[in-house]
């Protein structure tokens, strides 16, 4: 098994602690990602079972309704305002955490490009890297 991956806000008031390897690791170019991140994407970790999550201190959440139409919960640090997760109403099981949030962030590991279709010039990701234009199925 290897080493968990461990990481949390800047302020280190919400911790978390997941077992287990990412399915899926991805830049996505969507407007809500672009805004919450401040710049033309967002990098996240997703993981299969949520089960395997040990979270730490108390997370404020903001709910969003994606471009699918399911409700994605945004989970941040309520004394820092660092973004540290996301779930989603539409698939329970799984745990998304910000790349930036890992304590070793070197672990994140882009697999794709989501949402390309909103993506910007500005924007500078790795041309050899898969791109779509939506979010692929999983």
């Amino acid at each position: 098994m290897s080493e968990a991956f461990t990481g949390g806000c800047a302020c280190g008031a919400v911790r978390y602690e997941i077992s287990g390897e990412p399915v899926f690791m991805n830049h996505c170019q969507c407007r809500d990602c672009q805004r919450r991140s401040g710049t033309g994407h967002g990098s996240y970790l997703t993981f299969a079972d949520r089960k395997s999550v040990k979270l730490e201190g108390k997370a404020a959440h903001c709910d969003v309704v994606g471009d699918s139409g399911n409700v994605k919960t945004h989970s941040f640090c309520p004394a820092c305002g660092s973004p540290v997760y996301l779930t989603f109403a539409a698939m329970p099981d799984l745990f998304t955490v910000h790349a930036a949030s890992l304590d070793d962030p070197s672990r994140f590991k882009p697999q794709a490009v989501t949402y390309g279709m909103r993506g910007y010039a500005w924007d500078h990701l790795d041309p050899a890297m898969p791109k779509f234009d939506k979010m692929p199925p999983m």
